[in-house]
């Protein structure tokens, strides 16, 4: 009934010498001898479950710590160790449920205000808030927080309304910037380039036709040097132009041969007025036209590039409101407007074939898409400032600031919060391990148990080893009683009085009980099994021993009992009543000895034996002396 007390080695040898307690037991099982190891740090063979031993922890077992004399069915002391358990499993579990209690004092701040991150914060403790859910609160868009940012400088403003025009111009001014950019990049833009190249090359293509027709031209007898080429065209046309007013009443080149001169105003003749003629027909060939349009064209493309005002008046004012609204972006539209002047430059030198077009650098700074996000972002501040006139936009706008600036809030507590979820989430399941620990339903069990155990059958045969122990004035009564898993029944005195056994029966008599409720619960397990008892009466009248000699000498003739004593008295006793009865007895005396402790033989002690055995002893022993004397 009681394990509590372990079995130790030898105790004289260092614990490195003894190691755990171990043995052999010499069994025979259904006339079968067997030999079974046991070990203290191992399960025990089953077979050594069968024998029951008594001794005085044994007896304490059937009182419980007040002194009140129970019966505890066998098999429910696994209910008690159970309760047992769960008390320390519930202590344990609470102790860890202390220590990780959760904090809120890092964002106990932000559950006062009636936001989505408040209401996510108090569900907490509910454990309807998840990590996920956190996580996706703490996190600001990008126009999510520019939005937050809007709405703080709005409602912070004092003068929305003024505030608003103000913002407005700025983004007139931006917006005209842009617009001065896009009129300087078409300019100098690569279809600009691509243009001024592509007539630049045909202008090149039909300058060299023409001067091929030129060359031909120009190798005609009689000719000045030079006839044909750039300038005496330009002289030519100036003479065209001169002779609609010297020569109005005829069509140039067409003059009469004794008009004057459109050049040198001498008489033309014969051989002038046909040079006119000639000149004229060479001018108005094809390829001497196609290169004039050329030169044209391309003269047009180059000084629109080159005349064109590329100035975008970053003024002082200007860059300082860039920089108020991004410091980063006014330098950007200085870096542009550097490079716009140098591209045009070096698209002029290109032209002029003093740089090759490759050479021409690209526009690396465009800041006008940064430049259209901030005239939008001014824009929206505008509308917001003005949309606070409206109380009601205005609340609105105060709502969605204070969920926003929540948010913005959570993230920076963010893993203060997550770990007080995992806290709260662990000592939910810590709770719920609590209450699964309370021993209320194990008492109820086994309360159900012992009932259906405890029969009548049980009380009967305690009754009668009470009777025949003689503490027949002690009935059992079936009382179960639980507390913490464990089920007794009490043991009620019938007197008037109902006063405690412990406080009328005396120790011979209350040790008397406990070797009753044995005997009764050994009978009861239908088993074989031999059963030990370790000094049964070490505390019992010498008038109850003759009881206990011949309530055991009974129990040996069906099972084997094996008793351990001191009591010389008590061993006389068991040998009357084991003849009496006729029960076979084997009696081994257990000492110690130079050869160690527990060493048995069949020889009893010198204070056992009758008057026979005695003299026959001292008859041996002194003829061993006499043996050892004569010798010398």
């Amino acid at each position: 009934r009681d394990t509590s007390e372990p079995i130790l080695p030898n105790a004289k040898l260092e614990p490195k010498e003894t190691g755990v307690a171990k043995a052999i037991f010499e069994t025979n099982i259904d006339g079968q001898s067997l030999e079974l190891a046991w070990s203290a740090d191992k399960i025990s063979p089953e077979e050594l479950s069968d024998i029951s031993i008594f001794d005085t922890h044994c007896a304490r077992a059937y009182v419980d710590n007040h002194g009140d004399y129970a019966y505890v069915p066998y098999g429910l002391d696994i209910l008690e160790g159970l309760a047992s358990i769960c008390v320390e499993l519930k202590s344990r579990a609470t102790k860890e449920k202390t220590n990780n209690a959760p904090s809120d004092n890092a964002y106990s701040s932000l559950t006062s205000e009636q936001t989505a991150v408040a209401a996510a914060l108090k569900n907490i403790v509910l454990n309807k808030t998840k990590a996920e859910d956190i996580e996706a609160l703490a996190i600001l868009s990008e126009q999510e927080q520019k939005r937050l940012n809007l709405l703080n400088k709005t409602l912070a403003e004092a003068d929305p309304k003024q505030k608003a025009q103000a913002i407005r111009h700025k983004a007139s001014r931006f917006e005209s910037l842009k617009s001065r950019m896009a009129d300087a990049v078409k300019v100098i833009d690569e279809e600009k380039l691509s243009e001024l190249q592509r007539l630049l090359h045909k202008y090149n293509s039909a300058k060299k036709a023409a001067e091929l027709a030129a060359t031909e031209f120009k190798d005609t007898p009689g000719q000045l040097p030079g006839t044909g080429s750039d300038e005496w065209k330009t002289l030519f046309d100036a003479a065209r132009e001169f002779a609609k007013l010297s020569h109005g009443e005829h069509k140039f080149p067409h003059l009469p041969e004794n008009s004057k001169c459109p050049l040198c105003q001498n008489e033309l003749g014969d051989l002038g007025a046909s040079n006119l003629v000639r000149f004229d027909i060479f001018i108005g060939q094809e390829v001497e036209k196609a290169a004039l349009d050329a030169r044209k064209d391309a003269a047009r493309a180059y000084k629109l590039i080159r005349d064109a005002s590329l100035e975008l008046n970053l003024e002082d004012a200007l860059i300082q409101e860039l920089r108020e609204v991004n410091p980063e972006l006014a330098e950007t539209c200085l870096s542009m407007q550097s490079e716009i002047v140098l591209r045009r430059s070096k698209i002029l030198e290109a032209a002029e074939d003093k740089l090759k077009w490759s050479d021409v650098p690209k526009l690396t700074h465009d800041p006008r898409e940064k430049l259209t996000e901030n005239i939008e972002s001014l824009l929206m501040q505008a509308k917001a400032l003005e949309a606070t006139a409206d109380e009601k936009t205005k609340t609105a706008m105060v709502l969605e600031l204070a969920e926003l600036d929540a948010r913005n809030k959570l993230f920076e507590v963010k893993e203060a919060v997550l770990e007080a979820i995992k806290k709260h989430q662990y000592c939910q399941k810590l709770q719920k391990c609590i209450e699964s620990m309370d021993t209320a339903r194990i008492s109820r069990k086994s309360t159900h148990l012992s009932q259906t155990i405890a029969s009548q059958e049980l009380a009967d045969a305690l009754n009668e080893e009470l009777k025949q122990l003689k503490v027949h004035e002690l009935k059992v009564v079936m009382k179960p009683e639980s507390s913490r898993g464990r089920t007794k029944f009490k043991l009620v005195l019938e007197v008037p009085g109902g006063k405690a056994p412990s406080s009328i029966l005396s120790e011979g008599e209350q040790r008397a009980i406990a070797i009753a409720s044995f005997l009764a619960e050994v009978k009861l397990a239908k088993g074989l099994g031999g059963v030990v008892f370790d000094d049964p009466v070490s505390s019992l009248d010498h008038r109850r021993r003759w009881e206990v000699a011949q309530r055991l000498a009974i129990e040996a003739k069906a099972r084997q009992v094996i008793i351990f004593t001191h009591d010389i008295y008590f061993l006389c006793i068991i040998e009357q009543k084991a003849a009496e009865i006729g029960t076979n007895i084997c009696k081994n005396y257990i000492r110690r000895t130079p050869q160690g402790f527990g060493v048995h033989s069949d020889e009893l002690p010198f204070d056992v034996v009758g008057t026979k055995e005695r003299v026959k002893r001292l008859r041996k022993r002194l003829a061993d002396v006499q043996a050892a004397y004569l010798p010398g």
